[in-house]
């Protein structure tokens, strides 16, 4: 099983820069050994299971929540049988055919 979770989660008490503490869960998830995609949006990764993708959906809420009174997220999952390699696999798919091959 592929699952692709999208998530951005920040505090909504803390001003117009939140990397602080957006950092806080990035540093967990490289931590975790999960595949991730940092980006300007919000954070992709990739699990075997909904268990584990929920797991660091409430990981993630527990390194910011001691410092905020306000938590925002937003969660998007594409849950896969079969396959695996889905974070790199599907941008590839799609740049081989507009004919753009990432080397």
């Amino acid at each position: 099983m592929s699952v692709l979770l999208e998530f951005s989660m920040f505090p909504t008490d803390k001003g117009e820069s939140v990397s602080p503490y957006v950092s806080k869960i990035i540093g967990m998830i490289r931590d975790s050994g999960v595949n991730y995609k940092l980006t300007a949006m919000g954070t992709i990764i990739e699990t075997e299971t909904v268990q584990e993708a929920l797991q660091i959906i409430q990981n993630a809420y527990n390194k910011i929540e001691p410092d905020s009174s306000r938590v925002y997220s937003s969660i998007k999952m594409d849950i896969r049988k079969n396959g695996s390699g889905r974070l790199e696999g599907k941008i590839s798919s799609v740049e081989q055919k507009i004919g753009k091959v990432k080397k």
